[in-house]
């Protein structure tokens, strides 16, 4: 397994850890995934089965809640999880930390398989109002789990669930902060940006990635989520500028009539989409001279050429990549290949806001 598949940045790499720091990659945790189901199922003896079933659970809200070992453990499922909102409460009760409690947004799918299992009267009283389960019982079953598989058992501890769950939201470009916010890590030199996050912002942006995961899919390519720094209103048309998390200013257009249905204002959270041919590569030295508001410098970081359309990935920052696809034919005219520097252009109609 290569160790840089769960590294996309060094920024992102010292937070995780050490940089020879191993985890899962998607594919392979939707393995162990499968083999947590099967084993939880194949016990012809009950009482074995709803022991099975309970560390199941366990195993999944650290898969995709990232959630620590410890505290999965003093949840109570029946009150610190809000099924009608799909979110969970860590740090209520049990832990001896002074980490404040947080909320973590579920997927519908994670939080309807929780529901259901709830709603086994059997199960439910076995779990006793909590998941309390001996931690090293539970780290065996997770080596057994992680061996099965074929696995290192050192990558199916929890706190390498954890970590890999960290890196596939990352690798989803889930900013960095949000994901640390998720995982209850936060450090002041990584997070330190022009913006700040509130719970309610990142739980909408959680919810948007958890959506994005369970199929529920944008065909947008590039997805910037921010601030609305600045609105200057016009006759007909307004102009809004935001920052994003990577501090970079996006310009984009919109009808008066667009701006008061979705209620926007200075300081609201908004995510904004622009799809991958409305950007415009261009490869010289000097920033291009056009009527283009919105204009970046960045490095190509990967090249997909087909028979039709190339699309090339450009890095602008640690926390913002932009995808471009052009024709094939421009793209032999354009000569551009991994690491080289380029412009990347979008004027402001070619930007979509959304506050959903």
């Amino acid at each position: 397994m290569d160790k840089n598949n769960c590294t996309k940045t060094k920024k992102q790499s010292d937070w995780l850890g050490q940089s020879d720091s191993r985890c899962l990659d998607t594919i392979q945790i939707n393995r162990l995934e499968q083999s947590f189901r099967e084993w939880a199922q194949e016990s012809s003896r009950a009482n074995i089965r709803l022991s099975r079933k309970r560390i199941l659970l366990i195993f999944l809200l650290i898969r995709y809640t990232g959630a620590r070992l410890n505290e999965v453990l003093a949840l109570n499922p029946l009150e610190d999880i809000d099924h009608a909102k799909q979110l969970v409460v860590f740090g209520k009760r049990g832990l001896k930390t002074e980490r404040q409690p947080r909320q973590i947004q579920m997927s519908e799918k994670l939080s309807l398989e929780i529901y259901e299992a709830l709603s086994d009267g059997v199960f439910r009283r076995s779990l006793d109002n909590s998941f309390d389960v001996d931690p090293g019982h539970v780290r065996r079953k997770f080596y057994e789990r992680a061996v099965a598989c074929g696995f290192p058992k050192e990558l199916g501890a929890p706190d390498a669930i954890r970590k890999s769950r960290a890196v596939e939201l990352m690798q989803s470009n889930m900013p960095l902060s949000v994901v640390q916010k998720v995982l209850g890590k936060l450090s002041p030199k990584l997070t330190a940006s022009y913006i700040a996050f509130s719970d309610k912002d990142t739980q909408q942006i959680t919810k948007f990635f958890l959506d994005k995961e369970s199929g529920r899919k944008t065909s947008a390519r590039n997805i910037f989520f921010g601030k609305i720094c600045r609105i200057q209103k016009g006759d007909i048309q307004s102009i809004i500028e935001l920052i994003t998390i990577g501090n970079k200013l996006i310009s984009t257009v919109i009808t008066n009539d667009s701006l008061a249905r979705l209620g926007l204002k200075t300081g609201t959270m908004i995510k904004a989409e622009v799809k991958a041919p409305w950007v415009i590569l261009q490869k010289r030295d000097e920033e291009p001279e056009c009527s283009a508001e919105n204009i970046f410098r960045g490095t190509i970081s990967r090249v997909t050429k087909g028979k039709v359309t190339t699309e090339y990935v450009i890095r602008v920052s640690d926390k913002i990549e932009l995808c471009s696809i052009v024709t094939s034919q421009s793209s032999s005219q354009l000569n551009l290949k991994e690491n080289d520097p380029v412009w990347a252009i979008f004027n402001s109609f070619s930007v979509v806001l959304h506050t959903d």
